[in-house]
């Protein structure tokens, strides 16, 4: 093969890699975003049990407990469990950014909404559990792209239209600061 054909081989090769590589990111983005927002939802549920409870939204037992779950998982995903147990952190947070937002409605109103109640500790939190081996899976999928500049446009895109009110729109954001990151030098 003549060096010309072997260069113009390499070229197409490495622009196939290169596209190859550009679609990836939305392809494991979205299906992360979609779990994390999932995951946000599940916070209704949970702002109405505290409601009927009258128990606090703050539960640092079980959140220490999710945390220290996820970290032990990490290694099974190749995962930095310090960046995991940022990730978890962040969605416990954006949760309770719900539960707040949605008790402190229902108090302005008088009343929660008369919705079917799910059980916290039977079918709530293993549900959440599910969400979370899953999320952690779709997180190292994604983890390549997390360096890129191209981060942040990626991730606001695909969080566009995700929320169906400002409230939860606010908690998503939350959710999702973690998974880009910027250079020290590009600060």
């Amino acid at each position: 093969m003549p060096p010309f054909a072997n260069l113009l081989t390499a070229s197409l090769l490495a622009l196939l890699a290169s596209s190859a590589h550009a679609a990836a990111p939305g392809e494991t983005l979205k299906p992360l975003l979609e779990t994390l927002n999932e995951r946000l939802n599940i916070g209704d549920l949970v702002a109405l049990t505290k409601w009927d409870s009258g128990k606090p939204i703050q539960d640092s037992p079980r959140e220490a407990q999710v945390i220290a779950n996820a970290r032990t998982l990490a290694a099974e995903h190749q995962l930095d469990p310090e960046e995991v147990a940022q990730l978890i952190a962040a969605q416990m947070e954006a949760n309770k950014l719900v539960q707040y937002g949605l008790l402190s409605q229902w108090q302005a109103a008088g009343a929660a909404p008369d919705t079917p109640r799910p059980d916290l500790g039977k079918q709530i939190r293993p549900r959440l559990d599910e969400l979370q081996t899953r999320l952690l899976q779709q997180y190292a999928d994604f983890t390549p792209y997390r360096h890129d500049a191209n981060c942040p446009v990626w991730l606001a895109k695909a969080r566009s239209g995700l929320t169906h009110d400002s409230l939860h729109e606010l908690a998503l954001t939350r959710a999702t600061g973690e998974l880009c990151v910027r250079a020290a030098n590009s600060l």
